[in-house]
């Protein structure tokens, strides 16, 4: 103890003043040493029973404090953190309608940031900020296509090393939920299924079909051993565990659920298990043994009545509560209102019901991984996963940011960790595109061409270890005799440019199924430059998401035969060697695509984040230090790229720009994200 203090810290004044108050005459009434010892001791021991009593409440949320004059309940979890509950016993349980940590009532504030979409080097920055704004918890989905890109192999390093995700959010002090899938969902690309799944022609995804369990299994054995030491029972952040995604829009097997489920018992899986539904799938995705949570944007009128009258007298939770909208090519920028959103997070909570923010931070959709929707029309979602969130896609604050912190801050009661100051943005002005190479150039040297007398599918092409080829491009060749009609009977997936020889004729697509070859003299090469556009990440279309040339096509209604196809996926590797082993040359004033083209950007001091932005270009991707950044097109939204200044380096930057169509001389680099033209979400 110090300076006296017999409890240490000043606890026994803590332990209320007045008991001291009402002991002091029995002490100085007391006649004899004796008498007085016993006393002494007897008030060190209610003091000391007082300490413990009052370490022990200090504990519990306040959950039973009377509602302040705003209706909400005052919650104070400070003690109910990763790194001070280290005697774990019970982890989080259902009693009574309400949940349960170590037998303490707490709700779950939660908040979706997938680790998959930023930057490892910004995963701490982004999840300190979620802390700053009063949430407890971070939830996150495992894409399956990332950490098994092929059969059999997997990878769970570098930006896909979950492990230090979850290690990173237990370190900042927030509970995690676990999103396994298999499926996904979340405007990935097949909904974070393998592609190569794709290559059994009778497959039935997210069912019992055996070849999926297989491979479903596979994977989970691959996986579990990941995360499974890092659950609560274990000393770890994860809380629960969800058992698929929104498996009632889908519905094909009613024995899936069940199978997903045991699977992931079977596998050491030992906290609350969670399913996830929105209102029109709620009653189809639930299983036995699971807690069933709803997504919503709109709180409608009975819809937490009607997830009550689904599982009674249990704990109510929005798993998604949608703070934003994706956006697709083509459309406007969505956005939802800050002070809706504030207010729908007000209402849920007075409820008693847990909530988490989907999403709190999107972030990008690197590469080719977005996924697409496919209804009445064929739409896939752009580049930037900005989502509208609550930080934007670069991790800045916004105005949702700060009116969620106050409601939090009120409901907590407490004062809240600062937020992390803001990421520097960097406008390193206009990159000159110096050097060009056409992609007829250069496939000879580095592409070996695949010969078929039918056209394959992208997923069937005998490339990466026979697992077939998941993303980017695809041309087909073939030779034909003269002109005439050519059609495709809806077997391009999901754009083709045509050619003859080099010259282009046009476009193939959902919508334009027939284009007319002008005659010419002799044989002619015609070329066939594919695109998988994304494919379909919601809906009870996804075991027909093979891309490339999914059937014939057809020249005046005769069968083309004899195909040369190339496999242009644009991983590192081919970057690498199209970087090294190929002459490139001045670009030239008329250049067109579909080509490559190099510039530098400089940075002088420590990079900083920048976005880029390619006025008169058409459609294309972007390449920067090999990386591939994502998909650009001038139909927009999106006008900029966002460029985390963690893939830059102080001196040379390689930009390559792989263009389709028009190619335009300068990328400009500006500080700025443009989005596009604003649309609310209402």
């Amino acid at each position: 103890a110090k300076d006296g203090d017999l409890l240490g810290n000043g606890e026994a004044a803590a332990a209320g003043p007045g008991l001291l108050l009402l002991l002091r005459p029995a002490m100085w009434s007391c006649g004899g040493g004796r008498r007085r010892r016993r006393v002494l001791a007897g008030v060190f021991v209610l003091l000391l029973a007082a300490v413990v009593l009052r370490r022990y409440y200090s504990c519990l949320p306040l959950v039973s404090e009377a509602c302040g004059d705003d209706g909400l309940q005052r919650m104070n979890f400070t003690d109910l953190i990763p790194v001070r509950l280290r005697g774990r016993v019970l982890g989080l349980q259902v009693k009574d309608s309400q949940f349960l940590l170590e037998e303490t009532p707490f709700r779950i504030f939660g908040g979706s940031v997938h680790y998959f979409r930023v930057p490892r080097e910004y995963w701490q920055d982004r999840l300190m900020k979620m802390k700053a704004c009063g949430l407890n918890t971070v939830t996150t989905y495992v894409p399956w296509n990332l950490h098994e890109a092929t059969r059999g192999t997997f990878d769970f390093s570098g930006n896909l090393n979950l492990q230090a995700f979850i290690r990173t959010a237990e370190e900042v002090g927030l509970w995690v939920i676990l999103r396994p899938g298999p499926y996904i969902c979340s405007e990935w690309d097949l909904g974070g299924l393998p592609s190569w799944l794709l290559q059994d022609p009778e497959m039935q995804l997210r069912t019992t079909y055996k070849g999926f369990t297989e491979a479903v299994d596979n994977y989970f054995d691959h996986l579990m051993p990941e995360v499974v030491h890092l659950q609560y029972k274990y000393g770890g952040p994860i809380i629960a565990v969800q058992v698929e995604n929104e498996y009632g829009s889908y519905a094909e097997d009613p024995g899936y659920m069940t199978y997903i489920k045991m699977s992931l018992l079977s596998r050491k899986i030992v906290e609350l298990l969670m399913t996830s539904d929105n209102s029109d799938g709620l009653a189809a995705g639930v299983v036995e043994g699971a807690l069933a949570t709803i997504n919503f944007q709109k709180l409608e009128p009975g819809i937490m009545v009607y997830l009550n009258s689904m599982q009674h007298n249990m704990p109510k939770m929005v798993m998604e509560y949608w703070t934003g909208w994706f956006d697709s090519w083509g459309g406007p920028h969505n956005v939802f209102d800050a002070e809706d959103m504030v207010k729908t997070v007000k209402s849920v909570i007075k409820m008693g019901a847990s909530i988490n923010l989907y999403m709190f931070h999107g972030g990008t959709n690197f590469g080719f991984l977005n996924g697409a929707l496919h209804f009445n029309e064929y739409k896939p979602t752009i580049t930037s996963y900005d989502y509208d969130a609550v930080l934007t896609e670069s991790g800045d604050y916004t105005s949702k940011f700060f009116k969620l912190r106050h409601l939090f801050t009120t409901i907590l009661g407490i004062p809240l960790p600062p937020p992390p100051v803001i990421l520097n943005k960097a406008s390193y002005g206009a990159i000159l595109m110096q050097q060009y190479i056409s992609l007829w150039e250069v496939l000879p040297s580095l592409v070996e061409p695949i010969k078929s007398e039918h056209p394959l599918n992208m997923e069937n092409l005998p490339v990466n270890n026979g697992n077939g080829q998941a993303f980017g491009y695809t041309l087909y060749e073939t030779v034909i005799p003269g002109g005439g009609l050519l059609s495709t009977e809806d077997h391009v997936r999901d754009r083709a440019q045509v050619f003859v020889n080099t010259q282009y004729i046009g476009l193939l697509d959902y919508n334009a199924q027939e284009l007319l070859i002008p005659n010419g003299q002799g044989y002619r090469q015609l070329r066939l430059l594919a695109e998988n556009c994304g494919r379909v990440n919601y809906g009870r279309n996804l075991n027909n998401q093979r891309k490339g040339l999914i059937g014939d096509i057809f020249l005046n209604k005769t069968s083309l035969r004899n195909f040369k196809i190339y496999s242009l996926e644009m991983k590192p590797s081919f970057i690498e060697s199209l970087r090294g082993s190929t002459p490139w040359s001045a670009v030239p004033d008329s250049a067109a695509g579909p080509a490559f083209f190099r510039g530098t950007l400089q940075v002088q001091y420590m990079p900083q984040d920048t976005f880029l932005k390619l006025e008169g270009w058409e459609k294309g991707v972007v390449f920067v230090n090999g990386r591939n950044l994502g998909r650009y097109w001038k139909i927009g939204p999106q006008e900029t790229l966002y460029l985390p200044g963690t893939w830059l380096q102080e001196g040379h930057n390689e930009i390559i720009v792989f263009e389709e169509r028009a190619a335009g001389r300068i990328v400009q680099s500006t500080d700025l994200p443009f989005l596009g033209r604003i649309q609310y979400v209402s």
